[in-house]
């Protein structure tokens, strides 16, 4: 057996100490770059937003941009050995200073933070709907969220000429970072409204905001009618005759609206309501938006199925039965009343 080869025997003294040191200057670089707090000058701790589709290229990018961090090529080392490129979801980050790559990496990857969540709102939803959804979905306060969408100062902000932003906030679904607040987030939604406006109504009719205001009145109606999308124009185009021959429209949606603990099976009593949504009582439009309609509701509103259908009445099987006459409306009331109780 040949006799084991000692380093010793490979190396001199001198050389031995030559690649102590140079290992020793590497660990002293690795820790230096990767372990090494830096200090940036903002305040701490900073709020940044890993958006939606972004690269680490740009997230680290950006932080180099703002100051976060020295330098870039350290960061994307770190990131690349932390496998971070794939694990940065899309958040708000408040990130404190004094933290080192790996800190930040760490943070990036598995920190609390304020997680963007997709949020779906469903057409004909009210603001209360909205508000429940919201804090359920992003912990935004529904109180706070409640109060926003009155708050005077916003509306105005925002070109609102209006008591509260009901009827206004397009229901879809958004991106939503969790805990933002009310402001912000009803932006984001009038901002969406004001752009289907735009795109698909005022480029093909003459209307004014006085004009927009009553179509959202009656596509909130429709949409508290029927989810049909089939229906809307129709239903839209019963209550348009009526108001043309200054019947009343009598819709129940309107008396749901002002049912303080949500949507029941309807009395006479509650037809007798004093309110000027009750549109048993008063001739017209009533003041305001019921919820907030969908673009199948809107488009429905602003172009309504002609024809001279006066009442109508769900047929049992999630749609409606049209009449021209109160005899005829009669019989279809009594048909669908056997229906249910058969």
């Amino acid at each position: 057996m040949a006799d084991k080869i000692r380093l010793g025997s490979l190396l001199s003294k001198k050389e031995g100490v030559i690649i102590a040191v140079f290992f020793l200057i590497i660990l002293g670089l690795m820790y230096k770059t990767f372990y090494t707090p830096h200090y940036f000058k903002l305040k701490a701790p900073v709020t940044f937003e890993v958006k939606k589709g972004e690269s680490f290229s740009q997230i680290t990018n950006r932080l180099y941009t703002l100051g976060i961090i020295p330098g870039k090529t350290g960061f994307k080392i770190a990131g690349f050995l932390y496998n971070a490129e794939r694990n940065i979801r899309p958040a708000r980050f408040h990130i404190k200073n004094g933290l080192s790559y790996l800190d930040i990496i760490e943070y990036l990857v598995n920190g609390e933070a304020d997680y963007l969540k997709p949020v779906m709102f469903f057409s004909g939803s009210s603001i209360k709907n909205y508000a429940s959804r919201l804090k359920n979905e992003v912990n935004i306060d529904s109180v706070s969220f409640l109060k926003a969408t009155r708050n005077k100062r916003l509306l105005d902000s925002l070109g609102v000429n209006e008591a509260t932003f009901e009827g206004y906030l397009l229901p879809q679904e958004y991106d939503f970072y969790e805990n933002s607040s009310p402001n912000e987030v009803i932006s984001i939604m009038y901002k969406a409204f004001r752009n289907f406006i735009s795109d698909s109504l005022k480029k093909k009719t003459n209307l004014t905001e006085s004009g927009l205001h009553r179509i959202i009145i009656m596509a909130s109606i429709v949409n508290g009618e029927t989810n049909k999308k089939d229906e809307m124009p129709r239903i839209a185009g019963v209550y348009y005759n009526r108001l043309k021959i200054g019947m009343k429209l009598q819709a129940d949606p309107t008396i749901q609206y002002l049912q303080i603990n949500g949507v029941k099976r309807l009395s006479y009593e509650d037809l007798r309501i004093k309110s000027p949504y009750n549109t048993y009582i008063y001739g017209g439009l009533p003041p305001g938006p019921i919820d907030n309609p969908g673009k199948s509701a809107i488009m429905a509103a602003v172009f309504p199925e002609k024809h001279d259908y006066l009442y109508f009445v769900a047929d049992g099987k999630g749609g409606h039965k049209f009449s021209r006459t109160y005899s005829e409306h009669l019989t279809n009331v009594e048909e669908y009343r056997n229906r249910i109780r058969n």
